[in-house]
């Protein structure tokens, strides 16, 4: 018998279809606030980051922010919904970071006003 087993079949093409991102996950899984998760998300990265980068334990860093292990854990999961920007904010002054907000007219070049984190 001459019959080609699964392994020698001849592989069928498959179109994918590929959306370009906006840049910003939030906004491309249809979230209403995109622009305000993507730099809540961007702030625990950043606080993330810092507390990794001493090597604290999710204690020590609790004690230093004035809250719980458990804030911290979901801080270090990402968990945006629980963390108003003023708390973020709060959090990064406690780590010897200066916050600074800056408010200034889009460029014309762009459709819309944006919210960014920069570091």
């Amino acid at each position: 018998m001459n019959q080609q087993s699964e392994e020698n079949a001849p592989m069928t093409e498959t179109r994918v279809e590929i959306e370009k991102s906006s840049g910003n996950v939030w906004a491309d899984a249809g979230r209403e606030d995109a622009t305000e998760a993507q730099a809540r998300a961007e702030l625990l990265r950043q606080i993330t980051s810092i507390i990794r980068h001493r090597h604290l334990t999710q204690t020590d860093a609790a004690k230093l922010l004035g809250t719980t292990q458990p804030t911290i854990s979901d801080l270090m999961r990402g968990k945006l919904s629980k963390f108003s920007f003023e708390r973020l904010f709060h959090f990064l002054v406690l780590l010897g970071r200066d916050v600074e907000i800056v408010v200034r007219p889009k460029p014309r070049s762009r459709k819309s006003a944006a919210l960014r984190v920069a570091a």
